[in-house]
C-alpha cells in the first residue's frame, strides 16, 4: 500500500527509530528500505517493514555529516560528504533515525550510524526533493 505524504498534512506515520537497511537510487527516485515504519492506527502504534520513496530527488543537492562519536559525548570531529559518497562507502551499514524533520523539498534525519562489529556515530542526512514522498507499506 503506497500513501503520498502531502507536504501540508500531518501525517500518522513515524520513522523515528527506524533503521535504513537499504538506500538506492534510480530515475530519480531515492528510495529508503527500512526495517519498519510506525503508524497510529486507532490510538495504537503499529508497525510494519515497507519503504520511504522521494521522488524527483536531486541527489547533487543530498549531504550527510558523518562524525566520529555519537553526539553529545564530549568534543567530536566530522566530515561531510555526498549522498552518493555515502551510498558507496556505507552501503553496508544500518542507519537508525533518531529525529526526522520535514521542511518544504528539505527532509532532514539525524541519528546513528551502524557499522559492523564498530560502536555507532552519529549522522545526519540532508536531502532534497520536490517531487512526492511515499510511505510504502508492506502488509
Amino acid at each position: 500500500m503506497d500513501i503520498i505524504q502531502d507536504r501540508a498534512w500531518n501525517t500518522d506515520f513515524s520513522l523515528q527509530s527506524s533503521r535504513v537497511k537499504a538506500i538506492k537510487f534510480h530515475n530519480k527516485i531515492l528510495t529508503f528500505k527500512l526495517d519498519r515504519i510506525f503508524r497510529c492506527v486507532e490510538g495504537e502504534e503499529v508497525d510494519c517493514p515497507g519503504e520511504f520513496r522521494f521522488e524527483a530527488c536531486d541527489l547533487d543537492l543530498c549531504r550527510a555529516l558523518l562524525f566520529n562519536k555519537t553526539l553529545g559525548e564530549g568534543r567530536f570531529t566530522g566530515k561531510s560528504v555526498s549522498l552518493w559518497e555515502f551510498m558507496d562507502v556505507y552501503g553496508n551499514a544500518e542507519f537508525e533515525i533518531v529525529t526526522e524533520g520535514y521542511f518544504g523539498n528539505t527532509t532532514t534525519y539525524s541519528g546513528w550510524l551502524w557499522e559492523a562489529e564498530k560502536a555507532p556515530v552519529s549522522a545526519i542526512l540532508y536531502l532534497w526533493n520536490c517531487g512526492n514522498r511515499i510511505y510504502r507499506i508492506e502488509e
